[in-house]
């Protein structure tokens, strides 16, 4: 099958710990300082342009600094960001790559789209090998980064232009897409004041236009919807389903469930830079054992009463919960709780809480971490 993503075995491990403001991509850090991926991606720079080294370690041992600072960097454990990605989006897809804040999604993008380089492995993007035909892969992406960098000495309009300027369309062109994104994107009325004054929710909105400026067959949507009030989110969505209509490929990272399970056709969840799960939103809900979560809370542990939990009807499997915490999987969900509570009784221990909840790619990501997607 022809794939407008792909990788194998995609692995990232930084040498130090970036800093402070840089920290945004997978496993809790990004690029070093002064090649952050909102600094340097395609976004910001001519299509024809060749980006540096982003997300290589400068903190070499002979690094000129010396002395104490020297010496630290020196001491710094190694980072594992990415360890073996391997990914497949088929073409005209909207896929997602769910997570936690620091799992490796923005990394993943990062790389991608030539923002961010991989310590191994290769990624594809249609033909082009992202790394050895860079250019080529620059000219067939839009990128959205987590964070927008929009030039706040330029209006909406002006933002457009020259980007699509860097993509060589033609002026009439130009003008004509500039016109039509900003009326889409509900921004006529602001579309000759600097951006500088813009909330936002506005800002990510011509983030978002920008990156459809040249029409790209692929999108990278990072974290798009963070911050966004209900309203410019269920826009923001709405505009995302009508590129896809066009036969674009998108890809988008989130840790909101409901974006992921609205938005996405195919699904890759990602934790500590390795991907737990994969498949359609439908599938990897059927895929958690029983169905159903019974997260129990009880005045204290009781082995006893573990066993009978596992005995019970319906029950596929039970937890360690933590403190006084059973989880339990299984086929129903509130008709189990009088059996439940009466076991307990009989053991003389007090059920105390109880939180039941359907299939759901948050229970699915529980049952394979052990932790929720918002911890």
């Amino acid at each position: 099958m022809n794939s407008a993503i792909r990788t194998i075995g995609l692995r990232k491990i930084y040498n130090a710990t970036p800093a402070a403001g840089a920290r945004s991509g997978g496993a809790g850090v990004s690029s070093p300082k002064n090649s952050s991926p909102e600094n340097s991606g395609p976004e910001n720079s001519s299509p024809n342009s060749s980006p540096d080294n982003s997300g290589i370690s400068n903190s070499s041992p002979n690094n000129k600094g010396g002395g104490a600072a020297g010496k630290r960097k020196e001491g710094k454990a190694q980072i594992t960001a990415l360890d073996g990605i391997d990914l497949e989006v088929a073409p005209g897809q909207i896929f997602g790559l769910l997570g936690p804040n620091g799992a490796g999604k923005s990394t993943t993008v990062g790389i991608l789209t030539t923002r961010v380089r991989p310590t191994s492995g290769t990624a594809w993007i249609e033909q082009y090998d992202v790394w050895k035909e860079q250019t080529a892969a620059k000219r067939r992406i839009g990128v959205v980064a987590q964070r927008p960098n929009l030039d706040f000495a330029l209006t909406a309009r002006e933002i457009l232009l020259f980007h699509g300027a860097y993509f060589g369309i033609g002026q009439r062109d130009r003008a004509e897409r500039a016109t039509l994104l900003l009326e889409r994107f509900k921004l006529t009325d602001r579309a000759d004041q600097l951006v500088r004054g813009f909330s936002g929710g506005m800002m990510q909105r011509v983030s978002i236009a920008r990156a459809m400026m040249h029409d790209p067959q692929v999108l990278f949507l990072d974290e798009p919807s963070v911050g966004l009030d209900p309203q410019t989110r269920l826009l923001l969505w709405e505009i995302i389903r009508e590129y896809n209509q066009k036969g674009r490929t998108i890809l988008l990272t989130t840790h909101n469930m409901e974006e992921a399970d609205t938005l996405c056709e195919r699904l890759a969840i990602i934790d500590h830079g390795k991907i737990i799960a994969q498949g359609t939103p439908g599938e990897l809900k059927a895929s958690i054992p029983g169905g159903y979560l019974l997260r129990l809370r009880f005045a204290r542990q009781s082995a006893e009463l573990v066993a009978r939990l596992k005995g019970m009807a319906g029950v596929t499997e039970v937890r360690d919960g933590g403190v006084g915490g059973v989880d339990v999987y299984a086929s129903k969900g509130g008709s189990m709780i009088p059996e439940i509570v009466n076991a307990a009784a009989g053991l003389g221990v007090e059920l105390s809480d109880v939180h039941i909840s359907e299939p759901s790619l948050e229970n699915l990501f529980l049952h394979h971490t052990g932790r929720s997607l918002r911890e």
